[in-house]
């Protein structure tokens, strides 16, 4: 039996780290009976990339973010743009009492994926995965601010996005 060979795809890597990033970016950073409830509008904000290399690059994003009136579900549209490409992401979240539970896609790329995690004592830490790539991310959120950070140990190291609600 042979197995077909590995062929790692470094937009598809990248891409998918950056989906982890606006997917986690709207979560609240605790539990309560309706946890998207006050990420209805628009947010947006700057970052860095930063791959094996040591390389950075800035990005900036900006999202709409649309709640359901229990404000347990969550539907996303994310645009970022880096020096050296663009993506369109769309993401729907569910929150069920501290599990966070998700699915995204990247339209232009053909990449999608899943995100689950935990929200506990003002912290989200979740697991985002597609094909031949996972990633660890973590998000606070302080008011009207979010830090994301994201950690792989695959080409694209680390992602940390700061964005800010009504801008």
């Amino acid at each position: 039996m042979s197995f077909p060979a590995f062929r790692f795809d470094y937009r598809r890597f990248r891409t998918a780290a950056l989906a982890a990033a606006a997917l986690m970016a709207p979560a609240l950073a605790q539990a309560d009976s309706a946890p998207f409830a006050n990420y209805a509008g628009n947010w947006s904000g700057s970052g860095s990339i930063t791959i094996a290399d040591g390389g950075t690059e800035r990005i900036r994003c900006r999202g709409t973010y649309t709640v359901d009136g229990s404000g347990n579900n969550l539907h996303q549209v994310l645009r970022c743009a880096s020096d050296s490409y663009k993506f369109e992401l769309t993401s729907d979240i569910a929150a069920k009492g501290s599990n966070i539970t998700g699915s995204w896609s990247e339209a232009s790329r053909g990449v999608n994926g899943s995100v689950e995690g935990s929200i506990a004592n003002g912290q989200v830490t979740a697991l985002v995965q597609t094909n031949g790539y996972a990633a660890t991310f973590n998000v606070t959120t302080r008011g009207n601010k979010q830090s994301v950070a994201i950690s792989s140990k695959g080409e694209l190291r680390a992602v940390n996005i700061s964005l800010a609600k009504g801008n």
